[in-house]
């Protein structure tokens, strides 16, 4: 059975870190990524991690957020340094078993999602 659980979201003010994790059961995904969802805006891609290690970042993040995995613990981080006001949103884990032909970035791109956790950051 396929599940997906972040933790690690929390509030802080600007200029600070958060780390968030997800953790994935199941067999092996093709590619993972973090997405994000503020009120009355639509879902958007953040990061996005291959099984070869290829990242993929939203404009808005680089250079301040970085995905990894540990293949070992089946987790995906999302290391968020510099937050800003705008990084506020519900903050979601997917994953997909297969390679797919439209951006890493794209929600339709995913066939499993988690619960999502909260990232609040204060000015």
């Amino acid at each position: 059975q396929v599940q997906l659980v972040e933790s690690g979201g929390g509030s802080v003010q600007a200029g600070g870190s958060l780390r968030l994790s997800c953790a994935a059961s199941g067999y092996a995904y093709y590619c993972m990524g973090w997405f994000r969802q503020a009120p009355g805006k639509e879902r958007e891609g953040v990061a996005a991690i291959d099984s070869d290690g290829r990242t993929t970042y939203a404009d808005s993040v680089k250079g301040r957020f970085t995905i990894s995995k540990d293949n070992a613990k089946n987790t995906l981080y999302l290391q968020m340094n510099s937050l800003k006001p705008e990084d506020t949103a519900m903050y979601y884990c997917a994953a997909d078993h297969l390679r797919r032909a439209v951006s890493d970035l794209e929600t339709g791109r995913y066939e499993y999602w988690g619960q999502g956790t909260q990232v609040t950051v204060s000015s």
